[in-house]
């Protein structure tokens, strides 16, 4: 199966580079520019809401090919596509580029939240109790999301993350793959279950509906907090002790 994905990945990245020509953006038009969306996706594209992507460090071709998508109505999101109608391919390029130069800022390793039963508990000792317990659930997700963004779930046959986006998550830029090491949580999570229940169709031979679609909602949840942590060593509590 990776093998297949591997094969798939490199012959979309050696077509697409033949078809995106695009002109090089302006990082400084791109910058004044992107003071009208900072307001979601933060002043440098590290979005401080976790809902909206980070847009910083992210491939120009695939913010190019994203707000083309936006824009010609074969992804949909109403908040964004009335704002790509109004660009023309110079303010993308532009826009993709200023993107591209920031860096991709750090998630702190998350804290699973405790449920409003749990929240009341007034017993310190059984609160801590409830807190660890929270603790070796995140460690045993965190655990999870890096088995499947490496080797896939055979059984199931939903192919491994790696063999498009890198061994680091950072994406492929010919083929317009998207960088996904440092997102956030709640957005991978949102992204994956629009692939997953066909809301969202606007990639490559509809590779990511058909990967999404087998996937459960805990192996989401799953590759969705690796990711947004992958960059970090250790990952999780249990490997810093």
């Amino acid at each position: 199966m990776i093998k297949k994905l591997l094969t798939l990945s490199i012959s979309l990245a050696l077509s697409t580079t033949a078809t995106i020509v695009q002109a090089e953006g302006d990082v400084n038009a791109g910058k004044q520019q992107a003071v009208a969306c900072a307001g979601c996706h933060g002043a440098d594209g590290n979005s401080p809401i976790a809902t909206f992507p980070k847009l910083a460090g992210q491939h120009a071709s695939y913010l190019i090919k994203e707000l083309n998508a936006l824009k010609n109505g074969s992804r949909n999101a109403p908040m964004m596509a009335p704002l790509a109608m109004g660009l023309d391919e110079k303010s993308m390029a532009d826009l993709a580029a200023f993107y591209a130069s920031q860096t991709t800022s750090s998630n702190p390793i998350p804290i699973l939240p405790l449920n409003e039963d749990d929240e009341d508990e007034e017993d310190e000792a059984a609160l801590a109790l409830i807190k660890k317990a929270q603790q070796e659930k995140l460690d045993n997700l965190l655990a999870k999301g890096a088995d499947l963004y490496r080797n896939g779930n055979l059984k199931t046959k939903v192919s491994a993350c790696i063999a498009c986006h890198g061994i680091k998550g950072e994406g492929n830029q010919p083929a317009s793959f998207p960088v996904l090491k440092g997102q956030h949580t709640d957005y991978s999570i949102k992204t994956l279950t629009d692939f997953k229940e066909g809301k969202r169709h606007n990639d490559p031979e509809n590779m990511m509906n058909m990967i999404a679609k087998k996937m459960t909602t805990e192996e989401i949840e799953a590759v969705s907090y690796y990711l947004s942590v992958m960059d970090h060593k250790p990952l999780t509590t249990k490997q810093s002790k």
